[in-house]
This record gives structure tokens, C-alpha cells and sequence, in this order.
């Protein structure tokens, strides 16, 4: 097999794996900055359970449509899960429970809700399609909202940039020279956060939608030592393990959203061992740092 045809010809050949590359990619792009953002703030496990939260407003736009719509799941998704970003804002500033408390809770009502709804009206099929995404699947009409989800991300992100950022290592001097925190993080889950897990659930299904936005944060963070540097890192490895992981599931003949989040997967267990602060180095340092 010539190198064309394993990295080129998939793609070259087939009009819906053209589609699901440029949706990883647009995914891989707006997400995974978010996904450095997240953990920065120590928010990592709210993005799961928010991922999880959309999936009551998908399992509606489901039956509402009669069938796998990506548009209307898509827009049920969002609904779902602004609303539960909002419930769990105003429950953590009215009771004494902690916003991640409040995410978790939601996260195990909206799961089970959205299962039952889904098993009400839909097959087997249908759950393991909204659970595990349908990228092959995607159209041009769910490409566009994703690229539009896309776009509006990172323009969200350029403007408020400098006050996410500040939030993030030092909250109190916000705070004090009267910088609007609480609006800036509301913005920031309610306008990114909530929109990229619904484009993730377009692809990947809500069950591994967060995956392309923490893992490469992760794989960031050990190669990295700045912020600009740990956000074109979380980029990279974002849009690599898309692009290999659709490559994998055509060549081996296996599911593709799985392929693509176990391909971050391994680029994750690669840095955990190669990075400056992996494992290697710390047991094997270099022979000018040993003393």
C-alpha cells in the first residue's frame, strides 16, 4: 500500500470522510483551547458532567423529529444543557452545595432522563448513536452549525481572553479592580463550554464528547510551560488525533469516534512517558540536572 493511499486516498475518495475530517478538525480547533481553559480553572470534571447533561434536550429533539436529526438533537442539546448550566450557577450561589456538586447531580439525573426518553420512542441502534456519536454520518447542514459553533468560539475567546485568563490563576485581583468575574465565567459556560459539547455530541455522542476537549489539554500540560505555547499544543493534538483516528477506523474497519478518542488516548500515554514532565524524566533525569 503506497503512502497515498493510507493517508490520502480515504479522504480524497469519499465524500463522508471529507465531511468527518473537517468536522473533527473544526471540532479540534474550537474545543481543545476550551479544554486548557477548563483545566486551568480546575473544571475538568465539570466538562463531563455537562457533556453528559445535554443528553435529556438530544433524547426531545429526538423524538420531536422522529429519528436521528442531528439538527434538532443538536438544538435540544443546547437547550438542555444552558439550562443546566444556569440551574447549577444559581443553585451553588443560593444553597450551601459547590458548583461541581451541583454539576454532578445534574450529570446523573440528565443521563438516566435521556436514556429512558431515548428508549421510549427509539431501538438499541438509536441510543448507541446518540451515546457514541455519528460521524460519518454528518451532513452539510450539521457541518455548517459546527463550524458556526466553531467560528463563534473563537471569537468569544479573543475578546475575553484577558479576563478568562486572570480568573483563572488569580480571581481575588479581578475581583478587586472591579473586573466582572462571575459574568465572564458565566459567559464562559454558557456560550463555549455548553456550545462545543453540543458540536462534540454532533460527532463523538455525549458519552466521549468531552474527550477531544480534555485529553489534548492534557497532553498540553506536559509539553508546555506557557499558556500561548499549551493552547497551540492542545490544538495540535486535538486535530492529529482526529485526523489519525478516522484514518485507523477506515483502514481497520472499526468505529470511529471510539478511534479517535483512543488515538488522544495514546498520544496521552506517549507524553505521559516522552514529555519534559512525564515519567522518564523524572526517573531517568539528565545528566546535567541529576545533582
Amino acid at each position: 500500500m503506497s503512502l497515498h493511499e493510507l493517508l490520502i486516498s480515504p479522504f480524497a475518495d469519499y465524500g463522508f470522510m471529507r465531511r468527518a475530517l473537517v468536522a473533527t478538525l473544526a471540532l479540534g480547533l474550537g474545543a481543545a483551547p476550551i479544554g486548557v481553559l477548563l483545566m486551568l480553572r480546575r473544571m475538568s470534571l465539570v466538562g463531563d458532567a455537562m457533556s453528559h447533561a445535554v443528553l435529556p434536550g438530544a433524547a426531545l429533539g429526538f423524538m420531536f423529529a422522529g429519528g436521528l436529526s442531528l439538527l434538532w438533537m443538536g438544538l435540544g442539546a443546547l437547550i438542555a444543557g444552558l439550562l443546566v448550566a444556569v440551574l447549577s450557577g444559581v443553585i451553588s450561589r443560593t444553597t450551601v452545595l459547590k458548583e461541581d456538586a451541583s454539576f454532578a447531580s445534574f450529570y446523573l439525573v440528565s443521563l438516566a432522563l435521556g436514556v429512558l426518553l431515548i428508549s421510549l420512542r427509539g431501538s438499541n441502534i438509536d441510543l448507541l448513536h446518540v451515546l457514541f456519536g455519528t460521524i460519518l454520518a454528518i451532513d452539510s447542514q450539521a457541518l455548517c452549525l459546527i463550524a458556526g459553533i466553531t467560528s463563534l468560539t473563537l471569537l468569544v475567546l479573543a475578546v475575553v481572553y484577558r479576563p478568562l485568563v486572570m480568573e483563572c490563576f488569580d480571581p481575588g485581583f479581578l475581583r478587586a479592580v472591579g473586573g466582572r468575574g462571575p459574568w465572564y465565567h458565566l459567559l464562559f459556560l454558557l456560550l463555549v463550554v455548553v456550545l462545543n459539547l453540543v458540536a462534540g455530541f454532533q460527532t463523538l455522542g455525549t458519552l466521549m464528547a468531552v474527550g477531544m476537549m480534555m485529553l489534548p489539554a492534557v497532553i498540553a500540560q506536559l509539553w508546555a510551560r506557557t499558556l500561548g505555547s499549551m493552547l497551540l499544543i492542545a490544538t495540535l493534538s486535538a486535530v492529529l488525533s482526529g485526523y489519525l483516528g478516522l484514518l485507523l477506523s477506515y483502514h481497520l474497519n472499526l468505529a470511529s469516534g471510539p478511534c479517535i478518542i483512543l488515538t488522544a488516548a495514546l498520544l496521552y500515554g506517549l507524553s505521559l512517558l516522552l514529555a519534559p514532565a512525564g515519567a522518564l524524566r523524572r526517573f531517568f533525569p539528565l545528566p546535567h540536572l541529576r545533582n
